[in-house]
């Protein structure tokens, strides 16, 4: 008896043990894609438990023997977001997926230190900043930073003048001098830097772009009333060994960049950069007699020396030089017309050096101080008006970053030298020239308390001296509130100031084509903000992603010096507005990724900018109530071809007339500019792309029986004035117009082709 029931136990131990092998035989198989392509050598693994494989050269995998059960199968690769599936199997099932991984740029993890003048990432930081890489502005190559801004929502540049073509960058509708542009977090970019300094910033040497949009006063000081634009230049040792990008219009455009990395010894590199632009094949397709665009000749050094030091300590030291012939005006234009009264042409030599470094002290402690310093001169000629300026700008700055429990700290202390002379009223108001020269010492402070994962407060407030108006306070206030890993909301409410110079910021005030009235002692103006931002992300399982970032903000300003243009149609005049001006609006981005090869970004902007005094509200002049801008692309991997679409739509906004008389339209159409641009990669190292820009042929004279008041006549030499200097109608002048460029909102370059070759070497 005792015999026989081992042996039935034997069995039945037998029977289970072939039943539980045969349980055993699930199995997984699949292919793991890249935007619908196969993505080679992804991991898979079955969560809680030893069983994984991987990804072949084609994407394929398969897992043998997987137990009975349910289970998260987690799928990863290097610079890829992580998929999870989640599966039960059974009875020798055998199961097939097709997983998609979605670059980890997707993720929105980008490092940035714009927001709080520390790194920091991106989702992380209660101040909301956009990030736009080099890979974004690849998708409509332009020749300038200045140019490559089109496409981003919110901000636009702004053409001021339609024969120089000189310009600024607005951001949500606020006019150019309350942006603030930086070089690697350095107040190098300013005044006239505005205006001429955003070309020739080689592009092969831009890591990112880092945008934020409302004042930013209280760590960056005066001009940041708006926003600001930061560029981030490549670190010394990510920068590629070598790469060339040059590209040739069909107006006879021929852009220039070349940006490479040279190794000195084993603790420093160098990293060095040219950018070279010229156009010089006058066009005039408005048959005007005046150029549509610019001619120029450009140049640009830069080079960034870095040093290794112990502890990853950062030492570096940049420095560039920028040179730059530009002239517009009649067709029959030569230099030696130049600053005379027969031929009309606006001339400009502009000279620029630029040299910035970053040094962290060797303590303990992590105290980093910046310097920077520029050296700006101009040498123009609006017609018969020259204009002559130097503009010198230091800056030096010392932070102590210091965490203490759920405090994290930023102190620091900075010192702004402005010096500014030139040949105008500005600085010889007293009729002897009394150059513009003031030291500007700064302290501030910044803390972000970390109340848990989900709630983090920042606060800071800044003090500034001007001895023209005395001390200055800047406070700002951030919360952020993430209540999960895919949804964050911000709120944000800061103060700027700004303190005014005119001459180098108002182009209008130096054609001569007005006279300029300074009509009492200007005060810097002052703003608030508010903005409540929301983020939203969506991954889904096919390899989809959806990214939501909206926002809506609120400025207040007092003491705004706006030109006056309306009072007297021969003068500006310039005075702190008494009343108010107010900035409002919504802007989101919507990011699509698709898992078949397919991006979009799209975006759009509504505003009401509006200035009100003595109880009447206007709206702003060369502003857009609303804007949208787009970016469309698509891979076709087997034949390493992309395709770019993108463009930019921008509302009506009002227009300076000279008089009621004038018939050039006093508000915009909706206007649209609009790029197509295939790139093919199928050669190792190199790119070549081609496209067609303006594909819409859009100027601004379509509608408009001219676009330059009197360019038959730039010298005024045939206008009948009355008594009180007013322009008055004659048969040969019958609207009573006097020469001005400034009606102007938008470029008069029409459609053209373009061809680029691009080479990297890493």
């Amino acid at each position: 008896m005792y015999h026989s029931i081992r042996i039935i136990a034997f069995l039945l131990l037998c029977l289970m043990g072939i039943s539980n092998m045969y349980s055993q035989k699930n199995t997984i198989n699949g292919i793991v894609l890249d935007g619908g392509e196969p993505l080679a050598f992804a991991n898979i693994v079955i969560q809680g438990t030893k069983i994984g494989s991987s990804a072949d050269v084609n994407g394929q995998f398969t897992i043998n023997n997987i137990p009975d059960g349910s289970y998260t199968i987690k799928v990863s690769a290097l610079g890829y977001i992580s998929n999870y599936r989640e599966v039960t199997l059974d009875n020798n099932q055998i199961l097939s997926l097709t997983i998609s991984l979605l670059n980890s740029a997707e993720e929105l993890d980008e490092m940035v230190v714009t927001g709080t003048l520390k790194p920091v990432n991106r989702l992380e930081t209660p101040v909301p900043v956009e990030v736009y890489k080099p890979s974004f502005f690849k998708k409509n190559p332009t020749p300038s930073i200045f140019e490559s801004l089109q496409n981003v929502n919110g901000v636009r540049p702004q053409i001021n003048c339609n024969v120089c073509n000189t310009g600024d960058i607005h951001i949500n509708g606020l006019e150019g001098p309350y942006t603030l542009v930086l070089i690697d977090g350095m107040p190098i970019v300013s005044g006239l830097g505005t205006v001429y300094g955003l070309s020739g910033i080689p592009n092969s040497l831009i890591e990112q772009i880092e945008i934020v949009k409302g004042p930013a006063s209280s760590l960056y000081g005066s001009e940041a009333v708006g926003g600001l634009i930061n560029i981030i230049t490549k670190s010394t040792l990510s920068a590629p060994t070598l790469s060339i990008d040059n590209f040739l219009s069909g107006w006879g455009e021929y852009n220039l960049d070349i940006g490479s990395k040279i190794g000195l010894g084993r603790k420093s590199n160098l990293l060095l950069g040219l950018n070279y632009f010229k156009y010089d094949n006058p066009i005039d397709n408005n048959d005007d007699n005046f150029t549509d665009l610019t001619l120029q000749d450009r140049i640009s050094f830069f080079q960034k020396w870095s040093m290794i030091r112990k502890e990853n300590r950062i030492f570096s030291l940049a420095g560039r030089f920028f040179y730059e012939d530009r002239w517009g005006g009649e067709m029959q234009w030569t230099p030696e017309f130049r600053g005379g009264d027969e031929i009309y042409g606006e001339s400009i030599y502009t000279r620029r050096w630029e040299i910035l470094g970053k040094y962290q002290l060797p303590f303990k402690e992590n105290l980093l101080l910046s310097a920077s310093y520029n050296d700006h001169s101009q040498n123009s000629t609006y017609g018969d008006v020259a204009y002559l300026a130097d503009q010198r700008i230091g800056f030096g700055q010392l932070t102590w970053d210091k965490t203490i429990g759920k405090n994290d700290l930023l102190i620091g202390s900075a010192l702004r030298y402005n010096y500014y002379d030139d040949n105008t009223p500005a600085t010889s108001a007293l009729g002897a020239n009394d150059a513009d020269e003031v030291w500007i010492p700064s302290l501030f402070i910044q803390d972000e308390i970390n109340f848990s994962k989900k709630h983090s407060l920042l606060s800071g407030i800044r003090y500034d001296y001007d001895k023209r108006h005395g001390s200055i306070f800047t406070p700002r206030i951030a919360y952020k509130w993430k209540f999960s890993d895919n949804d964050i909301l911000r709120f944000n409410a800061g103060t700027g100031f700004r303190v005014v110079n005119l001459f180098t910021e108002e182009h209008a005030a130096l054609t001569g084509a007005r006279d300029v009235i300074i009509a009492e002692d200007l005060k810097p103006e002052r703003s608030i903000n508010f903005n409540l931002n929301f983020l939203k992300k969506i991954y889904s399982n096919n390899g989809t992603f959806v990214g939501l970032d909206a926002s809506a903000f609120y400025t207040y300003f007092n003491n705004v010096i706006l030109p006056d243009y309306d009072t007297d149609p021969n003068a500006i005049i310039y005075q702190n507005l008494d009343g108010k001006s107010v900035s409002k609006g919504v802007s989101a981005n919507l990011d699509l990724v698709f898992p078949i090869g397919l991006r979009m970004l799209l975006g759009a902007t509504w505003m009401d900018v509006s200035n009100t005094q003595n109880g009447i509200t206007q709206r702003q002049i060369l502003t857009e109530s609303y804007s949208g801008t787009w970016s469309i692309s698509y891979t076709f991997r087997a034949l390493n071809l992309s395709f770019d679409y993108t463009g930019n739509l921008y509302g009506p906004m009002r227009l300076p007339l000279l008089s009621e008389l004038d018939p050039r339209q006093e508000f915009s159409p909706t206007w649209s500019i609009q790029n197509i641009q295939f790139t093919y990669a199928g050669w190792k190292d190199f790119e070549f792309y081609g496209g067609i820009k303006n594909l819409l042929d859009w100027t601004p004279n379509q509608g408009n029986p001219f676009i330059i008041a009197r360019a038959n006549d730039p010298f005024d030499k045939n206008v009948a004035f009355d008594n009180s200097g007013n322009a008055i109608p004659t048969p040969d002048n019958p609207y009573g117009l006097t020469f001005d460029p400034s009606y102007v909102y938008g470029p008069n370059q029409g459609i053209r082709g373009f061809i680029g070759l691009r080479y990297q070497l890493n």
